[in-house]
């Protein structure tokens, strides 16, 4: 109040000073009222979840001068700066988040001012609440003790919580969050805590309860929505015993033995009882109500029951005591109580073990000698063995068991009360094999069952075994394979064989012998198994490379087992390659090979694999060679008659070659043989016969068959005529006139005549006879009668004429079935020699592979 007099006094005075010399107002602020957001913020409220950066303000003012203005906005020194302000709009902004809990009015002191006079004022802001507090529960933690008798519906504690809020967001209501097994319930307004009604607190049961109570305000707005705030706490309740439980036996039923040794104070049960409530426990009391007929006492404090007399004046072999448990209130109130029964039962002292005895008494060692593998479920009849406890009930009770090679046999009985006849019973023959031993041992063992010392006893069973012949002699091997080398003398060593036989003496032992396809060749020894071949043998792989037999083992009684034995006979190198002929004819066409072949007689790779090479040749460096297939064919640049002769003055173009056939084996064989090759050129072809051959070069044995199929029409043909004029003339009985005919041939005419001839391999260039037309023989005229000619195959038409040289001989061309050659040599078209030689070297294809194939079968024959 002192400031704003002090500043209305300087402005009067400033009034009073400017008024007198001239007029000058200062600025002043709008007054808009309370709940305006225009003016000198008197009276504004502003809610604290506004956002930051939010315009809350606008600060509004003139001059009356109507010069402009400017405004400004502090706060005290210390304070927090909540607010700013635009000095030229007036625009006030939160910068700072409001907290209604902790501040809930703000000062701040306003200005405006035209450059002269400033106007100061200061204001208060009111903070407005928001729900952004939950109710916090006050007195954590809640942990109560309730007495277990306490009554359903009491009340046993009260929970607060505060909600710093205002109006409804700052009230608080209660409640519990739900479960089945509740036991309590709480006041929605006061919080108090409560037993269901209904319900009782058990401590045997549950020792210990956990409640969880929520606090709810009662919801406002913030930031512009409705919330409801909650906080939880968690109420531990521990429930506190009474004395409402009457105590209980544990361990029943009581079982107690009075022996023979006994005497009297000892003891025979010690029964226990405790109090149900166990959180404050009462202490227990033991008494005797009836059934012990002054034989028995029991310690009313441990519960221990002992004996009063012996054993030997007791007139009942069982007693049933019911024993009284009583809980011992204040001043040894006797209160709840429990009854239970104790039975006593006099037993025999178990100081005897059980015992084997045999024919003449005890025994601890039973023996029988009896033939291997008796039939399964037999008894051992050799054994007399009887087995006995001298003590009486449950003391004398035993089981028998063999220990020994699993279920080979089985003892019976197994369970025994005082005293059995033992008998021993074959469970697995197999198991009872000589061969596997001649002696089996085992331990007849006899222990107490239900007795506290478990007495036993043992006994020694062995079994001598006689051998049977039940083996049959085993090859270690199904089959055998062994190899021997061709040539090998005789008598060599093949392969071992081995048999077992595990049967003993005679039985066991083992007599080899072999049969079968091939084992005449070889001899095998009766008693080591070793096979050998024969002395006589000579074994070699081109006539035979396998042979597999039998060998048995047998032994005395018949008895055997089989193997099978293979045998493979290596081939040696002992064949060297051969030629057919040691000087070899071939006709080679220019551009055609020719192929020489040796045969090597052994059986296998690479003993018969074979490498061609030419060793010299006359004339040198001509030929070319395939090391593979024996094929030899002119160098490339050998392309025509020209060069032939340009490489050799003879003129019969016939040159010589050594041709070496060398084998892959080791040590390898090697063969040489001469081959004379006649180099010619080949003639074209034209007409059918080409064609025919243009389409079977690539199929020999097509052209063959073609060839046969022609021969015999022709043949079958003239049979049938022949036969009709035979049977025609015969039958005839008119004599005719004889009638010569005589034709005489031009001269000037040429007749081609085809003859089908034989075919053969040997030199297939002579296949084709050039045939002179006027030299010819003429048909005679003087004959009387003449038979008619039988019939011919067709003609072959004539072959074009081929251009010789001067001086040349004419040369036969080969083909698959003939050569033709005409009278005299013309020259052939230009345009006709490609044709030519093409038909040419098919002829020569053709034959060679025809060759070849006729050969492979001849060698497939043989």
């Amino acid at each position: 109040m002192k400031k704003n007099k002090k500043a209305r006094m300087i402005l009067f005075l400033l009034l009073l000073h400017y008024g007198s010399g001239q007029s000058d107002y200062a600025p002043y602020f709008y007054d808009n009222g309370p709940g305006s957001t225009n003016g000198n913020m008197a009276f504004f409220s502003i809610s604290e979840d506004t956002p930051l950066g939010k315009q809350v303000y606008i600060l509004n003012g003139t001059d009356p001068e109507e010069d402009p203005v400017r405004y400004g906005l502090t706060f005290e020194k210390g304070s927090t700066e909540y607010f700013r302000v635009d000095p030229k709009s007036g625009n006030v902004t939160l910068v700072k988040e409001l907290d209604r809990e902790k501040q809930d009015e703000i000062s701040v002191t306003v200005s405006i001012t035209d450059g002269r006079n400033k106007v100061v004022e200061t204001v208060r802001v009111f903070v407005t609440d928001a729900n952004d507090e939950p109710p916090e529960f006050e007195n954590l933690p809640f942990i109560i003790d309730v007495p277990e008798d306490t009554a359903p519906g009491s009340s046993i504690y009260r929970v607060h919580a505060v909600d710093k809020d205002l109006g409804s967001g700052g009230s608080v209501s209660y409640y519990l969050q739900s479960s089945s097994f509740a036991k309590f319930t709480i006041d929605g307004h006061s919080g108090i805590l409560r037993v269901k009604p209904g319900e009782m607190l058990d401590y045997e049961t549950t020792t210990t309860h956990f409640l969880t109570v929520v606090a709810k305000d009662g919801g406002g707005k913030y930031k512009g929505k409705e919330q409801v705030l909650t906080s939880t706490a968690t109420v531990t309740i521990n429930v506190l015993d009474a004395q409402d439980m009457p105590p209980t036996f544990v361990g029943t039923p009581y079982f107690g033995y009075i022996y023979e040794v006994s005497v009297p104070g000892s003891e025979i049960y010690t029964v226990y009882a405790k109090d149900g409530d166990q959180g404050n426990p009462n202490s227990i009391h033991y008494s005797i109500m009836n059934g012990s007929e002054g034989v028995f006492d029991i310690n009313s404090t441990s519960g221990c029951i002992t004996l009063n007399t012996l054993p030997s004046l007791l007139k009942k072999e069982l007693y049933e005591i019911k024993v009284l448990a009583s809980e011992a209130g204040p001043n040894s109130q006797i209160q709840d109580h429990d009854i239970t029964t104790v039975t006593v039962r006099v037993v025999d002292l178990n100081n005897h073990p059980p015992t084997f005895y045999g024919e003449n008494g005890p025994q601890s060692k039973f023996e029988v000698t009896m033939f291997e593998h008796p039939p399964a479920g037999e008894i051992l009849r050799g054994f007399k063995i009887t087995v006995n406890d001298s003590d009486q009930g449950a003391n004398a009770k035993f089981k028998l068991r063999l220990v020994g090679p699993s279920r080979v046999l089985r003892v019976v009985p197994q369970t025994v009360l005082n005293e059995a006849q033992v008998t021993i019973i074959v469970e697995d023959t197999s198991g009872i094999d000589y061969e596997k031993g001649p002696t089996l041992s085992f331990k007849l063992l006899a222990v107490e069952i239900d007795t506290p010392e478990r007495f036993s006893a043992t006994a020694d069973i062995v079994i001598n075994l006689l051998d049977m012949n039940d083996n049959i002699p085993t090859f270690t091997s199904e089959y055998y394979i062994a190899r021997v080398a061709e040539n090998s003398p005789g008598g060599s060593s093949v392969v071992s064989v081995t048999a077992n036989d595990p049967d003993s003496g005679s039985w066991g032992e083992v007599k080899y012998t072999i049969y079968g396809s091939g084992s005449d060749l070889f001899a095998i020894n009766l008693s080591s198994g070793l096979i050998t071949t024969q002395p006589w043998t000579s074994l070699d792989a081109e006539v035979r490379s396998k042979y597999n037999f039998y060998v048995k083992a047998e032994d005395s009684e018949g008895k055997y087992g089989l193997a099978e034995v293979f045998v493979t006979v290596l081939d040696m190198n002992d064949h060297p390659p051969e030629f057919d002929d040691k000087l070899l004819e071939k006709t080679m066409i220019i551009g055609t090979p020719v192929k020489v072949q040796a045969v090597d007689e052994d059986a296998e790779s690479p003993n018969n694999v074979i490498e061609y090479s030419i060793m010299t040749a006359d004339p040198d460096n001509a030929f070319d060679i395939n090391s593979d297939t024996g094929e030899i064919k002119l160098k490339p640049f050998i392309k025509s008659m020209e060069i032939v002769h340009n490489i050799t003055k003879q003129k019969d173009c016939k040159w010589s070659l050594v041709v070496q056939a060398r084998d892959r084996g080791s040590p390898s064989f090697s063969t040489t043989a001469v081959v004379n090759i006649d180099i010619t050129e080949a003639t074209p072809l034209k007409g059918p016969m080409a064609a025919f051959l243009l389409k079977s070069r690539d199929n020999p044995l097509k052209a063959l068959g073609m060839v046969t199929f022609i021969i015999i029409v022709l043949v079958g043909a003239t049979v049938v005529i022949s036969t009709a004029m035979y049977m025609r003339n015969s039958k005839s009985n008119r004599i005719m006139p004889v009638r010569r005919i005589i034709k005489r041939r031009p001269r000037e005419q040429q007749t081609w005549t085809c003859k089908m001839p034989i075919i053969r391999f040997t030199n297939p260039a002579e296949k084709f006879l050039v045939a002179d037309p006027e030299s010819s023989t003429q048909q005679e005229t003087g004959s009387p009668r003449m038979k008619p000619p039988p019939p011919i195959a067709p003609c072959l038409p004539p072959p074009p004429p081929c251009s010789t040289r001067a001086g040349e001989r004419p040369r036969a061309v080969p083909t698959i079935s003939g050569a033709l050659a005409s009278k005299g040599s013309k020259k052939a078209k230009p345009g006709r020699r490609k044709e030519g030689n093409i038909s040419s070297a098919l002829v020569s294809e053709l034959k060679m592979k025809l060759e070849q194939k006729i050969h492979e079968n001849n060698q497939g024959y043989y």
